[in-house]
């Protein structure tokens, strides 16, 4: 029984969508299969279909991300709910409000899903423990510690590109130490039976026990990257970082940055991935980031799709997430 994960309900369905880490295969790829379903609402000439009609979403943002709300709010109304965007980088909980105070008030103006951006590791976890239980929680990026939908995004991006994720090698470059989107990938590529998953970065920002993780670990970006069929750069997150862990950003691109030459070193048809803002000249070269093996822009548009079958799947509209496959096909 899956009752002790807080992320189920006790009938062992899918409740809150906190972190990928003990989802099994069968549940992320049902996530994967409803989103392929909205990807075909997406390219409808009317885009939304009514699954979440009469419903409130609310967007609390502790933490400033105007791509991560964008794509939430657009996948909120295009199944038909009602926004409510909250400022919480500036509002109550700057002026001694409690946390939990300002839940309180959110549920009182009738909210059924909150989803959660905070610069705390745990944050979402906390507030899905104490919000009412008719409410729904998304984590949209907490700390240090997760980025579900981002890891969902990026398997429905090289699924839609590379299909058969048992066959592939996947390689992800940069701050591991720093970033949630690299764990959430990291659970979401193994879960999914990944042939092998790599990560090369400056020992200062790799994870003490990252192959516990069930990754290969790699010092020199050059043999990473060779025979590889998905490369994944990484945003180094200078804010996180206490102290100078790397010299500077021209000796992380001497030594790290995906160039041109380097990506020659992957196999010809490899897809190039970063979950943005891209820093070019830092992390990647402009002309890869805006090359033909580019997908990165893909990704963005596919993180609308991958928002809607979650919002819906925890809301407990699996059969209509079906009807609404079948009707886009």
């Amino acid at each position: 029984m899956r009752n002790h994960d807080p992320q189920f309900n006790q009938f062992g369905k899918l409740h809150h969508f906190l972190t990928l880490d003990g989802l099994d295969k069968e549940t992320l790829t049902g996530i994967l299969d409803a989103a392929e379903g909205f990807t075909g609402v997406n390219d409808k000439k009317i885009k939304n279909v009514p699954l979440l009609r009469g419903k409130t979403v609310a967007n609390l943002f502790f933490e400033n991300s105007t791509r991560t709300r964008t794509a939430f709010e657009l996948a909120a109304k295009r199944l038909s709910a009602d926004i409510l965007n909250v400022d919480l980088v500036t509002s109550s909980t700057k002026k001694g409000e409690s946390l939990l105070d300002t839940l309180r008030v959110l549920e009182s103006l009738q909210s059924d899903m909150f989803v959660v951006r905070h610069s705390d590791s745990g944050a979402a976890d906390f507030i899905a423990r104490h919000v009412s239980p008719s409410i729904n929680v998304i984590n949209g990026g907490d700390g240090q510690h997760a980025h579900p939908t981002q890891g969902m995004l990026d398997m429905f991006t090289i699924r839609r590109h590379k299909g058969d994720f048992e066959k592939l090698c996947v390689v992800i470059i940069g701050d591991i130490l720093h970033s949630r989107v690299a764990r959430s990938g990291i659970s979401a590529l193994v879960t999914l039976g990944t042939g092998e998953v790599r990560v090369v970065g400056p020992q200062t920002l790799m994870p003490a026990d990252v192959e516990t993780l069930g990754v290969k670990v790699y010092r020199s970006i050059d043999k990473a990257l060779q025979g590889a069929d998905v490369v994944m750069g990484l945003r180094l997150q200078n804010e996180r970082m206490t102290s100078a862990t790397i010299p500077s950003s021209g000796e992380f691109y001497r030594t790290y940055g995906l160039t041109p030459e380097r990506l020659k070193l992957a196999k010809p048809d490899a897809i190039v991935m970063h979950p943005g803002p891209t820093n070019r000249g830092v992390e990647i070269a402009g002309s890869v980031a805006d090359g033909k093996q580019s997908v990165i822009l893909e990704q963005v548009t596919f993180g609308i799709a991958v928002r809607m079958a979650v919002m819906s799947i925890i809301m407990g509209h699996g059969e209509a997430v079906r009807e609404a496959e079948q009707a886009a096909s």
